[in-house]
């Protein structure tokens, strides 16, 4: 039996050189990508036993691949390494997705560990970011606790309701545009906001802002 093949993705060629250089060792390198499109496209010709993908890459992000590859090649295991430590964007990918979840901060080692895991078929989050799922689990154990406002989509709908665009959003949090979208829809579905003007009214019922 052969070494288990990794597909990696990130727009970033630095990174994904040092990714390929830490995991040569032990791992098959089938491909790398820098785009969300790439990724697709090839995916389904490599067919990995794991795929290492960011979620801030261009074309298509790291969320929306993530969602497609799980259909396209169920039995291919996918890890998120990425800059972001929301915990609800980490949520979100290992509910639907993922079966990692690491930051670039994080150790090499570390990656090595949640490859071996997810290959044994089970989860690896770093430390970090599973603190803070478990902090967010112990403050609202219910299981719809979606349906209450996170601090962070509390601060997204604020400076949305306040008319800031998404760019000025995620410059004032210091996160990407697309990460601002996935907080926006995400309200709008799990709220059943229509349009902007709903999402307004939504904030000033919630208190988030007060009324003019």
């Amino acid at each position: 039996m052969g070494r288990p093949g990794v597909l990696l993705a990130d727009d970033h060629t630095l990174v994904l050189e040092a990714f390929k250089r830490l995991l040569e060792p032990e791992f098959d390198i089938v491909g790398t990508v820098s785009d969300g499109r790439a990724l697709l496209s090839a995916a389904p010709a490599s067919k990995p036993d794991v795929i290492v993908l960011d979620l801030g890459m261009p074309e298509l992000s790291g969320m929306e691949a993530g969602l497609e590859l799980k259909k396209l090649l169920p039995r291919t295991k996918l890890i998120v390494l990425t800059m972001s430590e929301d915990p609800e964007l980490a949520r979100e990918a290992l509910r639907h997705w993922a079966s990692g979840y690491l930051l670039k901060k994080s150790a090499g080692s570390e990656l090595i560990k949640a490859i071996r895991e997810a290959l044994r078929g089970r989860l690896y989050v770093t430390p970090k970011i599973a603190q803070r799922l478990q902090d967010e689990f112990a403050r609202d154990p219910r299981a719809d606790h979606q349906r209450e406002l996170t601090s962070r989509q509390r601060e997204v709908l604020q400076l949305l309701a306040e008319g800031r665009t998404m760019k000025e959003t995620a410059d004032e949090l210091h996160v990407t545009p697309r990460t601002i979208a996935f907080h926006k829809y995400r309200i709008m579905e799990d709220f059943g906001l229509k349009n902007n003007s709903d999402l307004v009214k939504f904030a000033i019922r919630e208190r988030v802002i007060s009324p003019i």
